[in-house]
């Protein structure tokens, strides 16, 4: 520092803030795990103090700082991408970006997950088994148990806050689904944002899914508008090498953390028109076909061993040459979507890499991807939906004709489809069952690419057998940190990760995780020194029965597998060697016990569904809003379930038009608005145009002050009423809406006052929605023949 700046620093205010400040944490001497607590505490100070500066000595304090030569660390989880998915692995969608790195780095083919969202990103973060840290399920589904409450605990801080309090800048973009119900507002508690786990910046959405076209975006706790003209893949880059510009500017060389975790490719399947028309007709081949070729790519490149078979076409899913023309064209026509959004999202986080690359950063960047987060998902039906939780929750039946005719819109903002469970299955070649299915590796087997070129040479495959939650611990031994015992005074749980770090240098190195249990939903197994135990499955999530019935879990059937001669656990041993089986069995009631998995629970019906919605928000009699500009999650909104009136003290001094109040979107939504002043209801019950009910007043309301009111008289839940609409207490207008919605279907549904945001309900609006006049107070009051707040996801 030169003589100079210490002369304008000792004269200007910044030294005297400094003399003030607190002491700003130095770093301790690395230490072992028993004796790290985070933060550090505050150095001593070393100096000496006299009666004056001149028989003074200063000894300032010193922030924390990296070790050494610590790398940068960019972890990329994707989401629904199935193992053979990304050409990386095998698969029929080019992966060019992931493909680079991964020639550069090593591949992994026997890395597992959870089997779906929200415990996998649980245990990526923490470094521990799902249920041990409350996520046993997906937090819509929490329950009053220890393993499922859905609450990461203080015990087990996140690889980012351990990171942030040892020197690193932290960021996450994209997905967080890890924030329990009712808790993804204004109001907060934000210690399950990531804000609250350790990421000193976030841009992204909360929830399981958003709209690609219309995201529902937070930067930090705060929504904010997502970029006119953008997809969501695109923001999310765009602003993730924002943030590395910024960080890299104000501390040059000072590593950084970055978690960028896409929504794409879990439905909604949207994409670019553009990028859907390169796929056009590369699927005509159909699911069975596709299989076939996926698997003698992946022998070819050695991603499976030579001798692995197909594993038998689950129930329920036709073989292709069964399959009509028609719905041959929609379905393949989804799979172009599905192969689009997953290139589309390969392209942006190429253009990541080039970035980091043109920054001369990359070569000191340990970079983690883990192709998806659980298997591929087949829960878009048996042909697929364009809507499909409109068909669980609303009752909307889509018949192939419905299909066809929406043919050219699909992947496009007028849909939010899943594509058919047979392009699932394909998706996972060659194992057996989808994502939810924690027993076979079609739900937990996905593959990882890891990169860190000034410090890993080596090249190629890797085939020992890890699980997500040795990442955390992988990223702590290659950045050269302990393991903490504390961290912000709470005494830390075990770890249950190992390290990978000792696979870099040799692909012969045995393996050193011997043992890993997995349970999603009642469909579990255990793996223990090459051999595999796993129930069987006794539903299919494409199909609306049951497979087989079982009174409880634990009447579930067991098979058993030896992976280290059968990679897709394609011959079931159980018969052959009952007593293997029966050993196995014992290991996972003991892991289970460990971890906190029990109690099991298999139950996907509304008992299960109305116990998750109790644990957040209560009931609530009358919802009050002072005025326009107001956003809440559905989940904390009126329901219009049954019978309500919606009140609104308006003035129109200044406009007439646009948006009183709107639930969800144009796939299941409410809008209260004024046309030209004359006050509507629509109910969109789907994206058909027999589902959308509309009623419009005679007359506009006068201008300036004026008291509008909407009266909902239902006839039941889902079943439809009589809509009135008065002004100052006089009615000037009624109609019949039918089959009233029972929820939204949009994860990121929300409920706004003089806007609609994100997705809208109609396209209807003038000047977007945004309503002109005043909002004095808009009030709703449910009937009791409904929940209150019931829109949970």
């Amino acid at each position: 520092m030169s003589t100079t700046w210490d002369a304008l620093r000792i004269l200007g205010t910044g030294f005297i803030a400094f003399l003030i400040a607190p002491p700003i944490r130095a770093q301790a001497p690395l230490a072992t795990p028993a004796e790290v607590v985070l933060p550090k505490p505050a150095a001593q100070f070393t100096g000496t103090i006299g009666r004056t500066y001149a028989d003074s000595k200063p000894a300032a304090p010193q922030p924390v700082r990296a070790p050494a030569g610590a790398p940068n660390v960019l972890l990329v989880m994707t989401d629904d991408v199935g193992f053979a998915a990304s050409s990386t692995f095998g698969g029929p969608i080019p992966t060019p970006n992931l493909d680079r790195l991964a020639a550069n780095g090593l591949k992994y083919n026997r890395f597992h997950t959870t089997a779906m969202c929200s415990p996998t990103r649980a245990a990526l973060l923490t470094g521990r088994n799902h249920h041990a840290v409350g996520s046993g399920v997906v937090t819509d589904l929490a329950a009053g148990y220890p393993g499922y409450s859905g609450i990461l605990p203080k015990s087990a801080a996140t690889i980012a806050r351990v990171l942030e309090l040892n020197g690193y800048n932290t960021a996450m973009f994209g997905k967080h689904h890890n924030v329990q119900a009712g808790a993804s507002s204004v109001a907060g508690p934000f210690d399950q944002w990531p804000t609250g786990l350790g990421f000193e910046y976030f841009y992204g959405f909360v929830g399981a899914e958003t709209n690609q076209f219309t995201p529902a975006l937070y930067r930090g706790v705060s929504r904010v508008a997502a970029p006119p003209g953008e997809m969501l893949d695109q923001a999310l880059v765009d602003d993730a090498i924002r943030w590395v510009h910024d960080q890299q500017a104000a501390g040059p060389g000072k590593p950084f953390f970055l978690y960028y975790a896409p929504g794409s490719t879990h439905a909604p399947h949207q994409a670019p028109r553009d990028w859907i028309a390169k796929f056009r007709g590369q699927f005509d081949q159909g699911w069975d076909r596709l299989r076939e070729e996926s698997i003698a790519r992946q022998k070819h490149l050695g991603i499976v061993p030579a001798d692995t078979q197909l594993t038998a076409r689950p129930p329920g899913i036709p073989a292709w040459e069964t399959v009509t023309p028609g719905l041959k064209r929609t379905t393949a026509r989804m799979m172009e979507v599905y192969a689009a959004m997953l290139a589309y999202q390969d392209h942006q986080f190429g253009r990541l890499i080039d970035e980091l690359a043109r920054m001369g950063v990359l070569d000191n960047t340990l970079v983690l991807f883990i192709e998806g987060d659980n298997g591929a998902s087949a829960e878009g039906d048996v042909f697929g939906n364009t809507n499909p939780m409109g068909g669980f929750a609303n009752g909307v039946v889509e018949t192939a004709a419905d299909q066809l005719a929406l043919l050219d819109q699909l992947g496009g903002p007028n849909t939010v489809e899943n594509y058919a469970a047979g392009w699932a299955w394909a998706m996972n070649t060659p194992l057996k069952w989808t994502k939810q299915i924690a027993s076979h590796f079609g739900g937990t087997r996905n593959g990882l690419v890891i990169s860190w070129p000034a410090h890993i040479a080596e090249r190629g495959l890797r085939s020992q057998f890890h699980h997500v939650i040795d990442i955390a611990p992988t990223i702590l031994e290659a950045v050269g940190l302990p393991q903490p015992a504390v961290i912000d005074g709470t005494p830390q749980q075990r770890v249950d990760g190992i390290s990978m770090v000792y696979s870099f240098a040799s692909p012969q190195a045995a393996g050193r995780r011997r043992t890993q249990y997995f349970e999603m939903m009642g469909n579990r197994a255990i793996y223990h020194d090459g051999w595999m135990a796993s129930t069987t499955p006794t539903r299919a999530t494409w199909l609306r029965q049951p497979l087989v019935q079982k009174a409880t879990p634990m009447d579930y059937d067991w098979e058993l597998y030896d992976l280290e001669h059968d990679f897709s656990q394609a011959h079931d041993l159980a018969q052959k060697y009952p007593a293997k089986l029966a050993e196995m069995r014992a290991l996972f009631v003991e892991e289970a016990e460990r971890n906190q998995v029990y109690p099991l629970d298999d139950r996907l019906n509304l008992a299960r569904f109305q116990g998750a919605v109790a644990l957040g928000p209560k009931p609530r009699s009358s919802f009050t809003y002072w005025g326009k500009d107001v956003s809440v999650p559905a989940d904390l909104a009126p329901t219009f379930r049954g019978s309500f009136t919606l009140t609104a003290e308006i003035d129109t001094t200044a406009g007439d038009d646009g948006v009183l109040a709107a639930l969800g979107s144009k796939f299941a939504g409410w809008s209260f608005y004024l046309e030209a002043g004359r006050p509507t209801v629509l109910m969109a019950g789907a994206n058909q145009p027999a589902r959308i009910f509309r009623v419009a007043a005679g007359e506009a309301v006068p201008r300036g002050p004026s008291t509008v009111r909407y009266e909902f008289a239902s006839e039941g839940v889902g079943r439809g009423g009589l809509m009135r609409i008065s002004i100052d207490g006089r009615e000037v207008g009624q109609g019949r809406i039918e089959r009233t919605i029972v929820r939204t279907v949009e994860m990121t549904d929300t409920f706004d006052i003089g806007f609609d945001g994100d997705t809208p309900v109609t396209d209807d609006y003038r000047n977007g929605g945004h309503f002109g006049g005043a909002i004095h107070k808009l009030t709703v009051e449910p009937s009791t023949d409904q929940g209150a707040s019931a829109n949970s996801h």
